[in-house]
């Protein structure tokens, strides 16, 4: 009777797992090492904590991957339930969105050629007046770039490669952006020519985000978030990933 009633228990738990609503989970896979495609599969930071935020919550993940500027309007017309993606925690996006804890400590960093370390390598360079700073257009970077670099030649590029291809021909003395693009160029062997400064030029943090009218979904990502953080997880994730980082206590 005991044995027949466990399994009867066990084949519920099943069930109940396998039919759990699935985590639709909005991510941009072009920001390695946060997210990214190897092959067809999204790998990263946050592929990681969906996987584990996934296991703790009980419910399976399902990627929604689209561009970086389309994922406000997507959480926000509930065709996703959450932004996994290296999403910064700004005022004008807390207006639109419910922020988790953030996760990660990170911030714009300014990036050379390794041939001008002589002239670029310090904190300060990026504010010589007449210095060509490029940046991602529609992103913090932008911002921050406008308010703070007024003597600076700036130039928007499209995306992150458009910006390391300028910099690399020459083009530009500095392209700043975000954290995780400086600690990619400390992981793969494809930009041996180019270095980060390393400095933090903003402070900001990374953050995962619901709709505004979703509190218990925010609370339970939040308990999932403190267990990962309390089971060492999610320090094991951002280890694996990237080299060197601050992470939020």
């Amino acid at each position: 009777m005991n044995r027949l009633f466990l399994l009867l228990c066990s084949l519920v738990l099943c069930s109940s797992a396998a039919l759990a609503e699935a985590l639709r989970v909005g991510v941009a896979p072009d920001r390695p090492p946060l997210a990214f495609y190897d092959g067809e599969r999204i790998v990263g930071v946050e592929a990681d904590s969906a996987k584990a935020l996934g296991e703790i919550v009980g419910r399976p993940v399902q990627w929604v991957p689209m561009p970086f500027d389309a994922l406000l309007e997507a959480l926000q017309a509930g065709r996703i339930d959450v932004i996994m993606s290296g999403m910064s925690v700004t005022p004008e996006r807390e207006q639109q969105v419910k922020f988790i804890d953030p996760y990660l400590n990170a911030g714009q960093m300014a990036i050379m050629r390794i041939d001008s370390v002589a002239r670029f390598g310090q904190p300060w360079s990026v504010y010589r007046d007449g210095v060509r700073v490029g940046i991602e257009a529609s992103t913090t970077g932008e911002a921050w770039a406008n308010t703070e670099l007024p003597d600076a030649q700036l130039t928007p590029f499209a995306d992150v490669s458009a910006g390391l291809a300028a910099l690399r021909a020459g083009a530009i003395d500095l392209f700043v952006h975000d954290a995780p693009t400086s600690w990619l160029l400390a992981t793969s062997d494809d930009y041996g020519d180019l270095i980060s400064q390393y400095h933090f030029l903003t402070e900001e943090q990374l953050a995962w985000a619901v709709r505004r009218d979703a509190p218990a979904l925010a609370a339970e990502l939040n308990r999932a978030l403190a267990t990962m953080r309390g089971n060492g997880t999610l320090e094991y994730i951002i280890d694996r990933w990237i080299p060197v980082t601050v992470e939020v206590p």
